[in-house]
Protein backbone atom coordinates (compact mmCIF):
# COMPACT_ATOMS: atom_id res chain seq x y z
CA UNK A 1 0.00 0.00 0.00
CA UNK A 2 1.55 3.17 -1.14
CA UNK A 3 2.41 5.81 2.19
CA UNK A 4 0.16 8.21 0.98
CA UNK A 5 -3.60 7.40 -0.34
CA UNK A 6 -6.42 9.74 -1.63
CA UNK A 7 -9.96 8.81 -0.25
CA UNK A 8 -12.95 10.26 -2.08
CA UNK A 9 -15.87 11.78 0.34
CA UNK A 10 -17.92 13.36 -2.60
CA UNK A 11 -18.30 14.36 -6.02
CA UNK A 12 -20.18 17.06 -7.41
CA UNK A 13 -23.22 15.69 -9.46
CA UNK A 14 -23.07 18.07 -11.92
CA UNK A 15 -19.53 17.84 -12.93
CA UNK A 16 -16.08 16.21 -11.83
CA UNK A 17 -15.26 18.09 -9.01
CA UNK A 18 -14.31 15.87 -5.95
CA UNK A 19 -13.65 16.31 -2.79
CA UNK A 20 -11.92 13.76 0.00
CA UNK A 21 -9.20 12.96 2.22
CA UNK A 22 -5.15 12.34 1.51
CA UNK A 23 -3.50 10.19 4.38
CA UNK A 24 0.26 11.06 4.99
CA UNK A 25 2.70 9.97 7.39
CA UNK A 26 2.49 13.31 8.84
CA UNK A 27 -1.44 13.81 8.48
CA UNK A 28 -4.28 13.46 7.45
CA UNK A 29 -5.23 16.38 4.71
CA UNK A 30 -8.75 17.61 3.41
CA UNK A 31 -8.64 17.89 -0.75
CA UNK A 32 -8.50 19.86 -2.72
CA UNK A 33 -5.74 21.28 -1.10
CA UNK A 34 -3.61 24.05 -2.14
CA UNK A 35 0.03 23.98 -1.49
CA UNK A 36 1.88 26.99 -0.83
CA UNK A 37 5.78 27.10 -2.25
CA UNK A 38 8.46 26.74 0.28
CA UNK A 39 11.18 26.16 -2.38
CA UNK A 40 14.30 26.39 -0.04
CA UNK A 41 12.75 24.54 2.90
CA UNK A 42 10.56 27.86 4.31
CA UNK A 43 7.92 29.87 2.73
CA UNK A 44 8.85 32.91 2.00
CA UNK A 45 7.99 35.52 5.17
CA UNK A 46 6.31 32.94 7.24
CA UNK A 47 7.51 30.46 9.99
CA UNK A 48 6.01 27.26 10.33
CA UNK A 49 3.79 28.29 12.84
CA UNK A 50 2.24 31.39 10.63
CA UNK A 51 1.46 28.50 8.24
CA UNK A 52 -0.23 26.35 10.32
CA UNK A 53 -2.28 29.07 11.59
CA UNK A 54 -2.77 30.20 8.21
CA UNK A 55 -4.52 26.58 7.50
CA UNK A 56 -1.45 24.97 5.65
CA UNK A 57 -1.15 21.60 6.04
CA UNK A 58 0.74 20.73 2.93
CA UNK A 59 3.67 22.61 1.29
CA UNK A 60 6.04 22.23 -1.72
CA UNK A 61 9.95 22.30 -1.27
CA UNK A 62 12.12 21.73 -4.54
CA UNK A 63 14.76 19.10 -4.97
CA UNK A 64 16.70 21.45 -7.34
CA UNK A 65 17.49 24.11 -4.99
CA UNK A 66 17.97 22.26 -1.49
CA UNK A 67 20.59 19.86 -3.82
CA UNK A 68 22.57 23.21 -4.54
CA UNK A 69 21.77 24.72 -1.05
CA UNK A 70 22.50 23.22 1.44
CA UNK A 71 22.46 19.71 -0.18
CA UNK A 72 20.85 16.52 0.74
CA UNK A 73 23.16 15.04 2.66
CA UNK A 74 23.19 18.17 5.18
CA UNK A 75 19.35 17.83 5.27
CA UNK A 76 19.60 13.58 5.56
CA UNK A 77 21.84 14.51 8.57
CA UNK A 78 19.63 16.60 10.13
CA UNK A 79 16.62 13.88 9.88
CA UNK A 80 15.14 15.14 7.16
CA UNK A 81 13.30 18.17 6.03
CA UNK A 82 10.75 18.34 8.17
CA UNK A 83 12.99 18.08 10.81
CA UNK A 84 15.09 20.82 9.09
CA UNK A 85 13.04 23.23 9.00
CA UNK A 86 11.01 22.26 11.69
CA UNK A 87 7.73 21.65 9.88
CA UNK A 88 5.19 19.09 11.47
CA UNK A 89 3.07 18.66 8.68
CA UNK A 90 2.94 16.36 5.31
CA UNK A 91 5.79 17.52 2.47
CA UNK A 92 5.78 17.48 -1.31
CA UNK A 93 9.17 17.88 -3.30
CA UNK A 94 9.06 18.76 -6.87
CA UNK A 95 11.88 17.20 -8.89
CA UNK A 96 13.28 19.55 -10.14
CA UNK A 97 12.47 19.10 -13.66
CA UNK A 98 11.14 22.59 -14.04
CA UNK A 99 13.64 24.80 -12.34
CA UNK A 100 16.10 22.26 -15.11
CA UNK A 101 14.13 23.65 -17.70
CA UNK A 102 14.28 27.31 -16.28
CA UNK A 103 18.08 27.40 -16.62
CA UNK A 104 17.61 27.68 -20.21
CA UNK A 105 21.23 27.42 -22.12
CA UNK A 106 22.82 26.53 -18.75
CA UNK A 107 21.55 22.78 -19.10
CA UNK A 108 21.58 19.75 -21.70
CA UNK A 109 19.25 17.47 -22.02
CA UNK A 110 20.69 13.78 -22.72
CA UNK A 111 18.72 10.66 -22.69
CA UNK A 112 20.29 10.05 -19.49
CA UNK A 113 19.86 12.94 -17.14
CA UNK A 114 20.67 16.70 -17.22
CA UNK A 115 23.87 18.39 -17.75
CA UNK A 116 23.53 22.14 -16.01
CA UNK A 117 25.62 25.03 -14.52
CA UNK A 118 24.46 26.03 -10.73
CA UNK A 119 22.48 29.46 -11.35
CA UNK A 120 24.06 30.34 -8.09
CA UNK A 121 28.25 29.97 -8.70
CA UNK A 122 28.58 28.18 -11.98
CA UNK A 123 29.61 24.84 -10.54
CA UNK A 124 28.38 21.84 -13.09
CA UNK A 125 25.92 19.39 -12.19
CA UNK A 126 24.25 16.15 -13.54
CA UNK A 127 20.79 14.99 -12.50
CA UNK A 128 19.59 11.88 -14.05
CA UNK A 129 16.01 9.92 -13.02
CA UNK A 130 17.89 7.98 -10.49
CA UNK A 131 19.62 10.48 -9.18
CA UNK A 132 16.83 12.94 -8.89
CA UNK A 133 15.00 9.95 -6.61
CA UNK A 134 18.14 9.36 -4.47
CA UNK A 135 17.99 13.36 -4.04
CA UNK A 136 14.34 13.43 -2.55
CA UNK A 137 14.52 10.27 -0.18
CA UNK A 138 17.13 11.55 1.22
CA UNK A 139 14.92 14.89 1.91
CA UNK A 140 12.54 12.76 2.85
CA UNK A 141 8.88 13.97 1.71
CA UNK A 142 5.85 12.04 1.80
CA UNK A 143 5.62 13.06 -1.75
CA UNK A 144 7.81 12.86 -4.74
CA UNK A 145 7.66 13.67 -7.98
CA UNK A 146 9.03 11.93 -11.24
CA UNK A 147 12.16 13.35 -12.47
CA UNK A 148 10.56 15.21 -16.11
CA UNK A 149 11.36 17.15 -19.42
CA UNK A 150 9.25 20.24 -19.13
CA UNK A 151 8.50 21.33 -22.44
CA UNK A 152 9.13 24.88 -23.38
CA UNK A 153 6.48 26.17 -25.52
CA UNK A 154 5.69 27.30 -28.06
CA UNK A 155 7.68 24.12 -29.39
CA UNK A 156 6.60 21.91 -32.77
CA UNK A 157 4.36 18.26 -32.62
CA UNK A 158 7.84 16.75 -32.79
CA UNK A 159 9.60 18.98 -30.69
CA UNK A 160 7.34 18.40 -27.76
CA UNK A 161 6.85 14.29 -29.02
CA UNK A 162 10.70 13.65 -28.44
CA UNK A 163 10.46 15.40 -24.80
CA UNK A 164 7.75 13.59 -24.13
CA UNK A 165 9.29 10.30 -24.49
CA UNK A 166 12.65 11.06 -22.24
CA UNK A 167 9.94 11.89 -20.09
CA UNK A 168 8.48 8.65 -20.29
CA UNK A 169 11.81 6.54 -19.87
CA UNK A 170 12.91 8.89 -16.98
CA UNK A 171 9.67 8.24 -15.24
CA UNK A 172 10.16 4.04 -15.50
CA UNK A 173 13.46 4.87 -14.13
CA UNK A 174 12.05 6.63 -11.67
CA UNK A 175 10.06 4.15 -10.23
CA UNK A 176 12.62 1.11 -10.65
CA UNK A 177 15.00 3.23 -8.78
CA UNK A 178 12.65 4.33 -5.94
CA UNK A 179 13.46 2.33 -2.20
CA UNK A 180 11.74 3.91 -0.03
CA UNK A 181 8.17 2.20 1.29
CA UNK A 182 7.33 5.48 3.27
CA UNK A 183 7.09 8.17 0.56
CA UNK A 184 4.66 8.10 -2.04
CA UNK A 185 5.96 8.51 -6.12
CA UNK A 186 4.02 10.61 -8.36
CA UNK A 187 3.85 10.55 -12.34
CA UNK A 188 3.76 13.66 -14.20
CA UNK A 189 1.93 13.36 -17.74
CA UNK A 190 3.37 15.46 -20.43
CA UNK A 191 2.34 16.85 -24.12
CA UNK A 192 2.86 20.36 -24.09
CA UNK A 193 -0.50 22.15 -25.86
CA UNK A 194 -0.92 18.76 -27.99
CA UNK A 195 -3.90 16.56 -27.04
CA UNK A 196 -3.10 13.68 -28.78
CA UNK A 197 0.49 13.50 -27.11
CA UNK A 198 -0.82 14.44 -23.43
CA UNK A 199 -3.20 11.17 -24.09
CA UNK A 200 -0.24 8.89 -25.10
CA UNK A 201 1.88 10.57 -22.11
CA UNK A 202 -1.60 9.43 -19.75
CA UNK A 203 -1.25 5.92 -21.25
CA UNK A 204 2.75 5.38 -20.43
CA UNK A 205 2.87 6.95 -17.11
CA UNK A 206 -0.28 5.04 -16.04
CA UNK A 207 1.24 1.80 -17.59
CA UNK A 208 4.31 2.26 -15.52
CA UNK A 209 1.95 2.94 -12.23
CA UNK A 210 2.13 5.29 -9.36
CA UNK A 211 0.25 6.89 -6.32
CA UNK A 212 -0.59 9.89 -7.73
CA UNK A 213 -0.78 11.27 -11.14
CA UNK A 214 0.35 15.26 -11.67
CA UNK A 215 -0.60 17.16 -15.14
CA UNK A 216 2.71 18.97 -15.61
CA UNK A 217 4.31 21.39 -18.00
CA UNK A 218 1.61 24.18 -17.82
CA UNK A 219 1.68 27.89 -17.31
CA UNK A 220 5.08 27.89 -19.32
CA UNK A 221 3.72 30.63 -21.09
CA UNK A 222 1.06 29.40 -23.04
CA UNK A 223 -2.49 31.30 -23.98
CA UNK A 224 -4.79 30.83 -20.32
CA UNK A 225 -7.42 29.19 -23.00
CA UNK A 226 -5.18 26.49 -24.13
CA UNK A 227 -3.59 25.37 -20.60
CA UNK A 228 -7.63 25.14 -19.44
CA UNK A 229 -8.44 23.58 -22.38
CA UNK A 230 -5.66 20.83 -21.59
CA UNK A 231 -6.46 20.79 -17.93
CA UNK A 232 -10.36 20.66 -18.57
CA UNK A 233 -9.81 17.66 -21.68
CA UNK A 234 -7.17 15.62 -19.08
CA UNK A 235 -8.07 15.72 -15.62
CA UNK A 236 -10.82 13.67 -15.72
CA UNK A 237 -9.14 10.89 -17.32
CA UNK A 238 -6.51 11.04 -15.06
CA UNK A 239 -6.73 7.54 -12.77
CA UNK A 240 -10.06 8.37 -10.46
CA UNK A 241 -9.01 6.28 -7.64
CA UNK A 242 -5.80 8.51 -7.05
CA UNK A 243 -4.71 11.82 -6.38
CA UNK A 244 -4.61 14.05 -9.33
CA UNK A 245 -2.36 17.51 -9.23
CA UNK A 246 -1.95 20.36 -11.67
CA UNK A 247 1.60 21.38 -10.53
CA UNK A 248 2.18 25.28 -10.81
CA UNK A 249 -1.21 26.44 -11.27
CA UNK A 250 -2.50 29.47 -10.49
CA UNK A 251 -5.18 31.98 -9.77
CA UNK A 252 -8.07 31.96 -7.40
CA UNK A 253 -10.38 31.73 -10.98
CA UNK A 254 -7.91 28.82 -12.40
CA UNK A 255 -7.96 26.86 -8.97
CA UNK A 256 -12.03 27.02 -9.38
CA UNK A 257 -12.39 25.89 -12.77
CA UNK A 258 -9.64 23.28 -12.61
CA UNK A 259 -11.38 21.72 -9.36
CA UNK A 260 -14.61 21.69 -11.73
CA UNK A 261 -12.72 19.84 -13.90
CA UNK A 262 -11.49 17.34 -11.28
CA UNK A 263 -8.23 18.03 -9.86
CA UNK A 264 -7.55 18.09 -5.91
CA UNK A 265 -4.14 19.50 -5.50
CA UNK A 266 -2.13 22.90 -6.37
CA UNK A 267 0.60 24.52 -5.86
CA UNK A 268 1.90 28.26 -7.09
CA UNK A 269 4.04 30.88 -5.60
CA UNK A 270 1.14 33.39 -7.03
CA UNK A 271 -0.01 34.39 -2.73
CA UNK A 272 3.24 35.10 -1.81
CA UNK A 273 5.03 36.38 -4.82
CA UNK A 274 2.06 38.76 -4.61
CA UNK A 275 2.32 39.32 -1.37
CA UNK A 276 5.84 40.71 -1.23
CA UNK A 277 4.74 42.75 -4.59
CA UNK A 278 2.08 44.57 -2.58
CA UNK A 279 -1.04 42.92 -4.47
CA UNK A 280 -3.47 41.49 -2.01
CA UNK A 281 -6.32 39.31 -2.31
CA UNK A 282 -9.60 39.97 -0.42
CA UNK A 283 -13.17 39.17 -0.69
CA UNK A 284 -14.31 42.30 -2.56
CA UNK A 285 -11.06 43.26 -4.33
CA UNK A 286 -7.75 42.88 -5.06
CA UNK A 287 -5.58 45.61 -3.47
CA UNK A 288 -2.22 47.32 -4.86
CA UNK A 289 -1.37 48.24 -0.86
CA UNK A 290 1.29 51.20 -2.25
CA UNK A 291 -1.89 52.87 -3.57
CA UNK A 292 -2.77 56.43 -2.24
CA UNK A 293 -6.08 55.76 -1.56
CA UNK A 294 -5.14 53.72 1.20
CA UNK A 295 -3.03 55.87 3.54
CA UNK A 296 -6.49 56.93 5.03
CA UNK A 297 -8.03 53.87 5.18
CA UNK A 298 -8.46 52.24 8.47
CA UNK A 299 -10.53 49.45 7.85
CA UNK A 300 -9.21 46.26 7.77
CA UNK A 301 -8.05 44.66 4.79
CA UNK A 302 -10.96 42.17 4.48
CA UNK A 303 -13.88 41.92 6.59
CA UNK A 304 -14.36 38.66 5.91
CA UNK A 305 -10.98 36.98 6.86
CA UNK A 306 -10.12 35.94 10.09
CA UNK A 307 -6.34 36.13 9.67
CA UNK A 308 -4.03 37.63 11.86
CA UNK A 309 -3.38 40.21 9.65
CA UNK A 310 -6.81 41.54 9.29
CA UNK A 311 -7.86 40.94 12.34
CA UNK A 312 -4.93 42.98 13.78
CA UNK A 313 -4.05 45.98 11.21
CA UNK A 314 -5.65 48.42 9.13
CA UNK A 315 -5.14 48.94 5.39
CA UNK A 316 -3.67 52.26 6.26
CA UNK A 317 -0.93 50.73 8.65
CA UNK A 318 -0.12 48.27 5.86
CA UNK A 319 0.55 50.72 3.35
CA UNK A 320 2.23 52.51 5.46
CA UNK A 321 5.04 49.67 5.98
CA UNK A 322 5.07 48.36 2.86
CA UNK A 323 5.38 52.21 1.21
CA UNK A 324 8.73 52.28 4.17
CA UNK A 325 10.00 49.36 3.35
CA UNK A 326 9.49 47.17 6.45
CA UNK A 327 9.97 43.54 6.55
CA UNK A 328 7.26 43.25 9.04
CA UNK A 329 5.08 43.84 5.16
CA UNK A 330 6.04 40.67 3.65
CA UNK A 331 5.24 38.95 6.89
CA UNK A 332 1.65 40.53 6.83
CA UNK A 333 0.75 40.24 3.41
CA UNK A 334 1.75 36.49 2.73
CA UNK A 335 -0.17 35.84 6.26
CA UNK A 336 -2.78 37.25 4.52
CA UNK A 337 -3.16 36.14 1.03
CA UNK A 338 -1.70 32.33 2.03
CA UNK A 339 -4.96 32.29 4.36
CA UNK A 340 -7.11 33.85 1.17
CA UNK A 341 -5.77 30.96 -0.42
CA UNK A 342 -6.38 28.42 2.55
CA UNK A 343 -9.84 29.72 2.68
CA UNK A 344 -10.75 29.19 -1.13
CA UNK A 345 -9.94 26.33 -0.64
CA UNK A 346 -11.58 25.14 2.90
CA UNK A 347 -15.24 27.33 1.23
CA UNK A 348 -14.43 24.80 -2.38
CA UNK A 349 -14.90 21.63 -0.01
CA UNK A 350 -17.60 23.25 1.91
CA UNK A 351 -19.53 24.15 -0.82
CA UNK A 352 -18.95 20.45 -2.18
CA UNK A 353 -19.85 18.72 0.82
CA UNK A 354 -23.08 20.62 0.96
CA UNK A 355 -23.80 19.54 -2.82
CA UNK A 356 -23.64 23.77 -3.66
CA UNK A 357 -20.65 23.93 -5.62
CA UNK A 358 -22.27 24.29 -8.95
CA UNK A 359 -24.03 27.14 -7.51
CA UNK A 360 -20.57 28.80 -5.91
CA UNK A 361 -18.26 28.26 -8.98
CA UNK A 362 -21.28 30.17 -11.08
CA UNK A 363 -20.97 32.94 -8.40
CA UNK A 364 -17.54 33.12 -7.85
CA UNK A 365 -16.70 33.48 -11.73
CA UNK A 366 -19.29 36.23 -12.34
CA UNK A 367 -17.10 38.12 -9.46
CA UNK A 368 -14.07 37.43 -10.98
CA UNK A 369 -14.71 39.26 -13.85
CA UNK A 370 -16.12 41.73 -12.27
CA UNK A 371 -13.00 42.22 -10.35
CA UNK A 372 -13.69 40.81 -7.46
CA UNK A 373 -12.26 37.57 -5.72
CA UNK A 374 -15.20 35.70 -4.06
CA UNK A 375 -15.22 33.07 -1.53
CA UNK A 376 -18.17 30.72 -1.05
CA UNK A 377 -19.52 32.13 2.76
CA UNK A 378 -18.37 35.00 4.69
CA UNK A 379 -17.10 34.63 7.19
Amino acid sequence: MPAVTWTQTIKDEDGNARAGYLTTPHGVIQTPVFMPVGTQGTVKGLTPVMLAEAGAHLILANTYHLYLRPGQELIKQAGGLHKFMGWPGAILTDSGGFQVFSLGALRKITPEGVLFQSHIDGSRHFISPETAIQIQENLGADIIMAFDDCTPYPSTHQETEASLKVTLDWAKRCKESKTRDDQSLFGIVQGGVYHDLRKEALAGITDIGFDGYALGGLSVGEPKEEMMAVVQEMAPMLPEKFPRYVMGVGTPEDLVRCVDYGVDMFDCVMPTRSARNGLLFTNGEKIVIKNARYRDDHSPLDITCDCYTCRSFSRAYLRHLYVSGEILAMILNTIHNVRFYERLMENIRLSLLQGEFSLFKKIFLQEERSGKTPLATEQ
